[in-house]
């Protein structure tokens, strides 16, 4: 717990509205969320429901209309783009479904990326991606591209570079959706292994079977947190 007994992740009375040609579209109504430090949450729904949205809160991608939102003792609400991004950077990482791996640079090179842009590990940053590459075990292929590895190795890479500056929270936007049942499971049990450890992970997928072995999960329809359950999986990552 931190800030006076916060969890890690709060999202208090979140509201979310876009302006569009229909009128104005309410994609969160009122949402109160928290999540605290190590654990491994679930967010499920259809297609529609909000999910993307609330975790673009908790990354300090979006702003909420009205409502607070606090993350790794920070208040993003009414913190300036260019704040935010310097933030993020430090304390969020961010694996998405199509993995967004800079084809033009090598494995080694794109875990390596981030801590170019937030300064981090000085003199250190060849050592610390290697230490996440090994830790995704993909130490054989650091030298290559992209193209060149399979997309469940291209899945690791892109944990790796997303835990490289070793962030307070780990979210991951549909991970597992572009992956063969096989890289699917390697990539969930990693999950669980970094849980293990002491990761906050926040995950948004469609696969109710993945969501099912999580401990924690959070389903959204139409903007609000419909349903909640919670199962001890201390064997997650067996």
């Amino acid at each position: 717990m931190i800030n006076g007994g916060r969890p890690l992740i709060s999202l208090e009375g979140v509201t979310k509205v876009y302006k569009t040609k229909a009128g104005p579209l309410e994609a969160i109504k009122g949402v109160d969320f928290q999540v605290g430090e190590g654990e491994f949450v679930a967010i499920v729904g259809p297609s529609g429901s909000g999910k993307s949205t609330l975790i673009n809160m908790i990354t300090g991608i979006d702003r909420p209309t009205s409502g607070e939102v606090f993350v790794a003792g920070e208040r993003l609400t009414n913190m300036s783009e260019n704040k935010v991004a310097k933030w993020r950077g430090r304390n969020v990482g961010v694996v998405f479904q199509f993995f967004q791996l800079l084809p033009t640079l090598t494995v080694l090179e794109n875990v390596i990326m981030p801590m170019n842009y937030t300064g981090t590990y000085k003199g250190k940053r060849r050592q610390r991606a290697m230490e996440m590459l090994d830790l995704v075990k993909l130490t054989d292929v650091v030298d290559k591209y992209p193209s060149q590895i399979s997309g469940g190795q291209q899945q690791r890479a892109a944990i790796a570079r997303a835990l490289v500056n070793n962030p307070s929270v780990l979210v991951g936007d549909e991970p597992t959706g572009n992956l063969d049942a096989e890289s699917a499971a390697r990539v969930f049990q990693l999950f669980g292994t970094l849980v293990q450890h002491g990761t906050t992970i926040v995950m948004v997928t469609h696969d109710r079977d993945l969501a099912g072995q999580i401990p924690r999960v959070v389903e959204v329809r139409d903007g609000q947190l419909v349903s909640e359950s919670e199962v001890d999986h201390r064997l997650v990552a067996r």
